[in-house]
């Protein structure tokens, strides 16, 4: 991580374009402006501004500027931003997208003569199999790089690379190489008088010395960064100088004088609303207060990192958003209803009024009105029960999204990851000589904890969009579904008496399949059951499922009177949308039976 942060505050720095926003990069390229000057701002944004914590918005700017240079035949940008967009992917943590764009970079700029460009692709190559402990391959494609920089004598390029590839020594343990390349980089960045090269070549050796435990040099270098950082005023790199402070202090075991660098470089970087900086902080200065016995400044530290953890995953913050956004336009839709009852009241007084008036000599107005009223009575009643069942929809729809967005995340992008992990491991198995027999069976059960993982993810995607119900229909995805309940937990018997007249519409097999689930998982959290016997049956284009479980029962009379719990008025609202009944025949030791009945089609 502190590599990581390093990195990022020598792109962050780099050009003017960062402070664009990206979209003012889309307007200049939808503008009628030069190809040139629309390639030029675009491989400025996207080369600098993804290691500045926008990565998420820079695939979608290249896709757009590569098919610009394709049209033009333009190579040299479609190499840029190849790897622009692969750089993008890397700091996502999608590594095997980094990958495939790093590698058709190199593929074209191979063909070519833009050598710096070559060796630029070749440094992340190197930095991504770094990431991924291929110590041996990440250090061949640094070679590369600094074959190229050597032979054009371009003295940055070689400081970098030395830089670059002396984490690698650190990785396995060879100091003495990594503090040897370091100070070349830096007395390279010194003849150059390069400010802040020279203060990043000091931080990585004050970063090697932590870990040899020689706090003082450490200390000394880290003091030299901060004083370089102040005169070229970086104050970025100097929230990260505090930062490797304190972290170097409370190795040292000073855990007061670290805690004061980790506060500053905090305010630092709340100032610049960094917060993957301050979760890092919060999390070390828990460390310490734990060490120092302070368990409330702990709590209260981990406390923040939390919320700032949270803050920057927004898997839940767009869960809310959704949630919000249905509720306003079904507050909207009741609203509407509002006012037109209200407008219907006061017709009515009126009408009323002038019936009462005219009641005696008006019998035929009296009558129309009756009809009037009766008119758009119904009419109101039909307009509130078809806003109820849009907004119903609404939400149900929202919620089967929902869990299709998360499975979908979850098989695509945690799943992947698990993926690559274990390939990686593997490939650290094949390399790495085990001293025993205990390090290969711990190593083994690594795998087998990998592995559990992957399929421990499979298995929740599945459960949130089961491939059975789109693919084989309603009866085959319970069927799936209870296959995988342990039978030594719950013998589950299914009786399908005839699943071809089982619903065609893919909504309310959706339903009926969560309230199927939702059942189920009553009878495992509540009802103490050992059987349950699940029949579907469809006769008279009624689509009937009867749930029964031989468990402890309960009062249905006691529950209707308290409202329902949650999961029962679930099932009873999803029944309701479609428009269909639903019963509950229980008593306390006596299980219970579930009997539902669907029209498979809706009256009009």
């Amino acid at each position: 991580m502190r590599k990581l942060l390093f990195i990022s505050a020598l792109f962050l720095s780099g050009s003017a374009l960062a402070q664009l926003a990206a979209d003012s990069i889309r307007r200049v390229l939808a503008s009628g402006k030069p190809y040139a000057e629309k390639i030029k701002t675009l491989t400025g944004y996207t080369g600098n501004y993804a290691q500045a914590g926008h990565s998420k918005e820079i695939p979608g700017l290249c896709k757009t500027g590569l098919a610009l240079a394709q049209e033009e035949k333009d190579s040299l940008t479609i190499g840029i931003l190849t790897r622009n967009m692969a750089n993008a992917w890397y700091f996502l943590g999608s590594y095997d997208s980094a990958a495939n764009g790093y590698f058709q970079s190199a593929a074209i700029f191979e063909k070519s003569t833009w050598q710096l460009e070559l060796a630029e692709t070749y440094n992340n190559l190197g930095r991504l199999f770094r990431k991924t402990r291929d110590l041996d391959r990440s250090l061949n494609y640094y070679n590369l790089a600094m074959a190229i920089y050597q032979k054009l004598n371009d003295k940055p390029g070689i400081a970098k690379i030395l830089n670059e590839s002396g984490v690698v020594f650190e990785y396995r343990g060879d100091y003495n190489e990594a503090i040897r390349r370091y100070e070349q980089s830096l007395k390279i960045d010194q003849a150059l008088k390069d400010s802040v090269g020279v203060s990043y070549a000091l931080n990585f050796l004050a970063g090697v010395y932590t870990l040899k435990k020689d706090f003082r040099k450490a200390e000394d270098y880290l003091n030299q960064v901060i004083t370089l950082r102040k005169q070229i005023k970086d104050t970025f790199g100097m929230a990260l100088a505090y930062t490797d402070l304190g972290v170097t202090l409370s190795a040292k075991g000073d855990g007061m004088a670290a805690t004061g660098y980790l506060l500053e470089s905090n305010r630092i970087a709340a100032k610049m609303a960094y917060k993957e900086l301050m979760m890092n902080n919060y999390n070390e200065l828990s460390a310490i207060a734990v060490a120092q016995g302070n368990h409330k400044d702990a709590y209260d530290y981990l406390q923040k990192r939390t919320a700032l953890r949270d803050s920057i995953y927004t898997l839940e913050k767009t869960k809310q958003i959704e949630e919000l956004n249905t509720r306003y336009e079904t507050a909207v839709k009741e609203q509407i209803i509002q006012q037109q009852f209200y407008r219907l009241t006061r017709q009515r007084w009126l009408i009323g009024g002038i019936v009462g008036l005219l009641l005696l000599g008006a019998l035929l107005v009296n009558s129309q009105y009756k009809r009037y009223r009766l008119k758009k009575e119904k009419q109101l009643q039909a307009e509130i029960f078809q806003q109820q069942e849009l907004a119903a929809k609404a939400v149900i729809a929202a919620e089967e999204n929902e869990r299709k967005r998360i499975a979908a995340e979850l098989h695509d992008g945690v799943g992947q990851m698990m993926s690559a992990a274990r390939m990686n491991l593997s490939a650290f198995e094949n390399t790495f000589p085990f001293a025993g027999d205990e390090q290969d069976a711990a190593f083994d059960k690594i795998i087998g904890l990998v592995d559990d993982s992957a399929r421990e993810i499979r298995n929740v995607s599945h459960n949130l969009m089961p491939i059975a119900l789109q693919q084989k229909g309603l009866a085959e995805a319970v069927k799936e579904f209870t296959g995988k309940i342990d039978r030594k937990v719950l013998d589950i018997g299914l009786h399908a008496e005839d699943t071809g007249g089982e619903p065609k519409d893919p909504a309310t097999s959706n339903i009926l399949y969560r309230v199927i689930q939702e059942c189920v998982n009553n009878i495992l959290k509540h009802a103490q059951a050992t059987r349950v016997d699940i029949s579907m049956a469809c006769e008279e284009k009624i689509f009937s499922v009867t749930i029964e479980d031989n468990g402890c029962g309960f009062d249905t009379a006691a529950v209707t009177e308290l409202g329902g719990g949650l999961g029962l008025n679930n099932i009873k609202s999803r029944v309701n949308y479609l428009r269909g009944t639903v019963e509950f025949d229980s008593a306390p030791g006596r299980g219970t039976v579930v009997m539902i009945h669907i029209p498979l089609h809706k009256e009009k």
